[in-house]
């Protein structure tokens, strides 16, 4: 895949673990990509093509999802996405940061630390779209809380594929949804709004379309990436 221009210029010379990165020999990290969107998105189907990119150039992602991503966080993903329980707002809130706080704890900072390249399904961004946005609990709040769980970690780079909530759910359709994907057209509404608006807002967001065919939205994620981290994603391949 080839980067036909660069979108930005790096912002910072410093890696999430506060190492400065080298513009000279490729690194291969630290790094961490966090991927977003709606549901149905296509993140975990872009996820799994970046990963098989960069194993081309010989650099190993480690690849997760949030919430999970370990033995507590996965638990507790089942009680949060359990269709059969009712769970308050708060309650959902807090079940989600729970499960970040264990994330952040075991898998996240240990690998940066070890100079890995992270992508992850799913970070804070979707707290704030989803409990903040969707379940309307105040959005100053949802982020003081996930302060607390994250200790400030966040990553070098969010991914927002960008999909009307109708053409996002009619993927979903022919699977099993789980609580949160069987909420109301309003409430998927709601959290694509505040996804937008939180690309407006936040730092490091790269709003992608994602309306297109799989390898059209790769091509376009290719190139972001590329054009954030030349010193890491070839120019070359994808």
């Amino acid at each position: 895949m080839r980067c036909r221009s660069r979108i930005w210029a790096l912002s910072t010379t410093t890696s999430t673990s506060g190492k400065p990165r080298s513009s000279g020999a490729k690194p291969i990290g630290p790094l961490f990509i966090a991927f977003e969107g709606v549901e149905g998105a296509g993140k975990s189907t872009q996820i799994r093509r970046v990963a098989a990119a960069l194993r081309q150039l010989d650099i190993e992602p480690i690849v997760t999802r949030e919430p999970g991503g370990t033995r507590a966080g996965e638990a507790i993903r089942a009680v949060a996405l359990d269709r059969d329980l009712r769970l308050e707002p708060a309650t959902e809130l807090l079940l989600m940061l729970a499960a970040r706080s264990v994330f952040v704890h075991e898998v996240l900072r240990p690998a940066l630390e070890a100079g890995r390249i992270v992508l992850t399904d799913r970070y804070e961004l979707s707290t704030f779209a989803y409990q903040g946005g969707g379940r309307q609990l105040p959005l100053a709040t949802v982020k003081q809380l996930n302060q607390l769980a994250t200790g400030g970690l966040r990553p070098d780079l969010c991914v927002l594929l960008d999909v009307d909530v109708d053409r996002g759910l009619a993927r979903r359709a022919s699977g099993a949804r789980d609580r949160i994907e069987g909420e109301d057209l309003d409430f998927h509404r709601r959290v694509a709004r505040a996804y937008r608006e939180l690309a407006r807002q936040e730092p490091n967001v790269a709003l992608i379309d994602a309306r297109g065919e799989i390898e059209q939205v790769f091509a376009a994620v290719w190139e972001a990436l590329c054009a954030r981290f030349p010193e890491t994603f070839s120019p070359r391949q994808g």
